[in-house]
């Protein structure tokens, strides 16, 4: 009985070994791709209550979205959010999970989601509830960049007397 070998070579039979082997090159060159593509733009970084003073303590600026996974307007500021971080690689974007990290919330009384806080040298110079349209992000970017910080230093200190 004369076996037909042309079957062997037909993608759908080939064995599973031989599939899964093929998978994971692509899953790594997947993987690859997006690695190089986030390192090309700044992602935003997760902030967690382990290193939220570090990342907001250093100098510049950081912008931080308090949101939650099962928040609408979260999720449709998300992509703004995500833009926004491509723009300005000089700027830190963070986001905190306010359900994963409830302490911070809780530090920062987080009553309401999304809350965009802007921070500038480790002083909060901006924190409001509410998704911002684009061109809202951009206008805050915009009036951290050009703070005096000398002058919001002195203001703060009045007010501590």
């Amino acid at each position: 009985m004369a076996r037909n070998t042309g079957w062997r070579r037909s993608r759908a039979f080939r064995s599973p070994a031989t599939r899964e082997f093929r998978g994971l090159r692509a899953s790594s060159a997947r993987c690859t791709r997006t690695t190089q593509r986030s390192e090309r733009s700044m992602a935003t970084v997760e902030l967690t209550s382990t290193n939220f003073d570090e990342v907001t303590g250093k100098d510049g600026i950081v912008l931080v979205d308090f949101w939650a996974s099962w928040c609408g307007p979260c999720l449709r500021f998300a992509p703004i959010y995500e833009r926004s971080s491509e723009k300005h690689q000089d700027i830190t974007f963070g986001k905190v999970d306010t359900e994963a990290q409830q302490e911070l919330a809780a530090k920062f009384d987080i009553r309401s989601i999304p809350t965009i806080m802007a921070v500038r040298d480790g002083v909060i110079v901006f924190a409001q509830p509410g998704a911002l349209p684009e061109s809202a992000l951009e206008s805050l970017i915009e009036q951290v960049q050009a703070l005096d910080m000398d002058d919001v230093r002195a203001q703060l200190a009045s007010h501590q007397h």
